[in-house]
């Protein structure tokens, strides 16, 4: 199952972090529980948890049925993630008017 993690990872997930000048290692998978840590820029990001809800969890849960959670090993604090979703949605509403 690791590999086929991995390998899902590195197609659907990597490239994205990357893009972003980070990346994400995978730290353990058992009981439906992945848990991974993100790297480079992406560690300590205020939007690493958005990003795992949306990107990684968005990508893996249809293709592996038993996935129930991904957990970030080194998640951000909850205060700088409420800061991160306010100035998206602030970006979002002006990109959109």
């Amino acid at each position: 199952m690791t590999s086929n993690l991995e390998q899902l990872l590195e197609e659907l997930v990597r490239p994205a972090l990357r893009a972003h000048n980070g990346d994400v290692a995978l730290v353990s998978y058992q009981d439906g529980i992945l848990r991974l840590r993100m790297l480079g820029q992406c560690a300590g990001c205020p939007a690493a948890t958005m990003t795992n809800e949306t990107l990684i969890e968005g990508q893996l849960k249809p293709l592996i049925p038993d996935l129930k959670e991904v957990i970030l090993v080194h998640p951000v604090d909850d205060s700088l993630m409420a800061q991160a979703r306010a100035l998206m949605t602030r970006a979002r509403a002006s990109a959109q008017a």
